[in-house]
């Protein structure tokens, strides 16, 4: 139910009477007058997705209006209170996947906190939200994403089992995603103001890592240097790593120090924001640690009003490029540029 202007509440309302004992999925995007209750006319039944949007949510009584089989809870641009949203999390007891999407939070006092506890979630994806703390318990968790949010404090509380975790255009001052982390496999950093040494010493841990992105990451120290014999020691499993070239003040902050080789890293992706003569340099030294690759990837920014030395820088590039490649002619080279 989508692309309505406004439904007729009453309308909805029977609809929903006539098929709530047999309906297993719900995608519910139109606005009513007045606000139609979804969860007291669904709940108790055998919904098992729930996407709602453009709705409100008050008062939830999690005895009454209660989700025995629902696994997928979505809420996009819905208006509730965090602890409405903590008590309809607990009222879904077979709960896995969790989507919020700007959702309205209703201030109960001058701190909004959000407190969520559930042992059987699974997926986590968290966008256009912005609050003062967000906790999370969740045992089970296995991936995690945050999108364009603004948090002051952030914790996750688990027992290990993250293995996907993904910030995109995020501002945190506090971040925590707990101690017990073997098994993550991704790690995805992208438009993420970082303090590296104490990022790398939250991921150390994580031997098993398999794919490692930090795209677009402005360094809280502009001394800060990633290099890649931590990367190499620290993550021997490493098959994806993502990389995106940025010398600001004279300092470039993925440096070749080492000289261990990155042995499992088949796929290396490579980028710049703006293009200098030591980019190609940089994408051989690269190259010469990742003795098995197969594909590599460069994305590059190129303006419409290319400037006479922008040109220049990038044909110096192509012709490094060609030449390169005829020594790594098992490599399969892919370019995007935007």
């Amino acid at each position: 139910m989508e692309d309505v202007d406004e439904f007729s509440a009453s309308t909805v309302t029977a609809w929903l009477l006539y098929t709530r004992e047999t309906l297993r999925q719900l995608h519910y995007n139109v606005k009513t007058m007045p606000n139609v209750n979804i969860l007291e006319i669904c709940g108790r039944h055998k919904l098992e997705i729930l996407d709602l949007a453009h709705n409100s949510i008050v008062g939830v009584e999690p005895n009454y209006q209660r989700f025995p089989c629902l696994k997928s809870l979505s809420l996009s641009y819905v208006s509730i209170s965090a602890l409405d949203l903590n008590l309809l999390v607990y009222a879904c007891p077979k709960i896995e996947v969790l989507e919020l999407v700007n959702p309205e939070i209703a201030m109960s006092d001058a701190q909004v906190t959000i407190e969520l506890s559930s042992s059987t979630l699974k997926r986590v994806y968290v966008e256009a939200i912005s609050l003062d703390k967000f906790i999370l318990e969740a045992d089970g968790l296995e991936t995690l994403h945050l999108k364009d949010c603004a948090l002051e404090f952030f914790e996750l509380i688990g027992k290990g089992a993250l293995k996907h975790f993904k910030i995109d255009d995020v501002s945190v001052i506090h971040l925590d995603i707990g101690e017990t982390v073997e098994d993550l496999e991704t790690v995805d950093i992208s438009n993420f103001t970082i303090i590296w040494p104490k990022f790398y010493q939250m991921i150390s841990r994580s031997s098993n890592l398999k794919r490692l992105r930090l795209w677009d990451v402005m360094f809280d120290d502009e001394d800060e240097v990633v290099d890649m014999e931590t990367i190499a020691t620290c993550f021997p499993y490493l098959s994806h790593l993502s990389l995106s070239y940025d010398v600001r003040y004279g300092v470039l902050h993925y440096g070749l120090q080492g000289s261990s080789d990155l042995e499992n890293v088949v796929v290396l992706e490579l980028g710049w924001t703006v293009i200098n003569d030591l980019f190609s340099h940089w994408v051989e030294g690269l190259l010469n640690r990742c003795p098995n690759l197969k594909k590599l990837v460069i994305h590059g920014v190129v303006s419409e009003a290319k400037s006479h030395e922008e040109c220049q820088m990038l044909a110096s590039f192509t012709t490094a490029m060609v030449e390169m490649m005829r020594r790594y002619i098992h490599v399969d080279p892919h370019f995007k540029y935007e």
